[in-house]
């Protein structure tokens, strides 16, 4: 269960490190789910293009939703969207009121210290929240296997020994506080790298897919992913 802060519920599970990495995703990823989708010139963490599979209006709008009036919940998909099934189910099956969802299309980096200087940065998925309500925090689902990229994250941006990395080798699967820690991908290429980043609202349907997405530790079994009892579809 979440615990109660300032101002908005977190969770329990991110509050010493700010993330989580979770087991990888075994079921099937079909290219075809997003390489055929709409990309538009974003940029975002380096260089980049996002195809919007959910927004605020429904419409191919990368932007927050702020510019809206709305929080960063209660999306709406896209077109896109019915082009990727099991990605969009993959959303639903979190159970957790979800916000932006988008692909991202990730260049080759050009060196390490670059991403540092230039693309680390903070989200700001919290704007307009309603007070009392669930922190918004954001998933990953590496879509390409991509093992020698990976997460970078920073509690301090400009201490490196505050820095955490997380591997995206496919089907790579953590979720971040976003707003707390500086972050950006570092990717040697050489094919571009795609990866799913959704909004989701801290709570319990959040942290009980957490739990069951953990990785198996000796003398406990993780929870196999079913997506029969996938949370219903919110318009």
């Amino acid at each position: 269960m979440p615990i109660a802060q300032a101002r908005h519920h977190r969770l329990p599970a991110l509050a010493e490190t700010g993330y989580e990495i979770l087991r990888p995703y075994a079921g099937p990823l079909d290219p075809a789910e997003w390489e055929h989708l709409k990309y538009l010139d974003w940029k975002s963490g380096g260089d980049t293009n996002f195809a919007v599979l959910a927004s605020a209006l429904g419409d191919d709008d990368p932007r927050g939703f702020w510019e809206h009036g709305l929080p960063d919940k209660d999306a709406v998909w896209t077109a896109n969207a019915a082009l990727a099934p099991t990605l969009r189910e993959w959303v639903h099956s979190v159970g957790a009121r979800f916000g932006r969802v988008r692909i991202i299309k990730l260049a080759t980096s050009t060196d390490e210290e670059t991403v540092v200087q230039r693309h680390l940065h903070l989200d700001d998925n919290n704007r307009l929240n309603p007070e009392g309500e669930g922190w918004v925090v954001r998933a990953w689902l590496n879509l390409t296997d991509d093992p020698d990229s990976y997460m970078m994250l920073r509690e301090d941006r400009d201490d490196p020994a505050t820095e955490h990395r997380i591997p995206m080798p496919r089907g790579a699967q953590f979720v971040v506080d976003t707003e707390r820690l500086w972050h950006a991908a570092f990717h040697p290429g050489p094919e571009p790298r795609y990866a799913m980043i959704a909004s989701f609202e801290s709570g319990p349907h959040l942290q009980a897919w957490m739990d069951s997405q953990r990785v198996a530790l000796p003398g406990r079994q993780a929870a196999p992913q079913d997506f029969s009892g996938a949370a219903a579809e919110r318009s």
